[in-house]
């Protein structure tokens, strides 16, 4: 059975949505529930869990030890794990689509908020 292309076409949007680097506005309803989702995912510990993996499994160091919070130099995530909360991971409680999620989206920021203080404050910088 054949799909209608306006559905494979509706798929593939929410789909492109859904990144938040794509930064594409979702349409859809679905598209909205699915950006959330992957916003949801990627905000709290989860997502600082995964920041610190993948960082790791790159070879990106924790933090610049001359400036730690980027205060002469431009955040670079690419470089520096904890920019990533800067650049990326805080900014995500702001673009939630749907009523519910952006509740929950909220508790989560002030844990990662709340995480990224303490955990400034155990290795010295803040």
């Amino acid at each position: 059975m054949a799909w209608p292309n306006a559905k494979i076409a509706a798929v593939a949007h929410a789909i492109e949505a859904h990144s938040f680097s794509a930064n594409i506005t979702p349409i859809s309803l679905e598209a909205k529930i699915l950006q959330d989702a992957d916003h949801l995912d990627a905000l709290g510990m989860l997502g600082a869990a995964r920041m610190f993996y993948v960082g790791g499994r790159l070879g990106r160091s924790l933090d610049d030890p001359l400036d730690p919070e980027a205060n002469e130099r431009a955040y670079d995530y690419q470089r520096f794990c904890l920019d990533h909360f800067q650049t990326k991971l805080l900014h995500l409680a702001d673009c939630f689509q749907t009523t519910e999620d952006n509740v929950l989206a909220q508790i989560r920021h002030e844990r990662l908020k709340g995480f990224l203080d303490q955990f400034k404050e155990e290795i010295g910088i803040g």
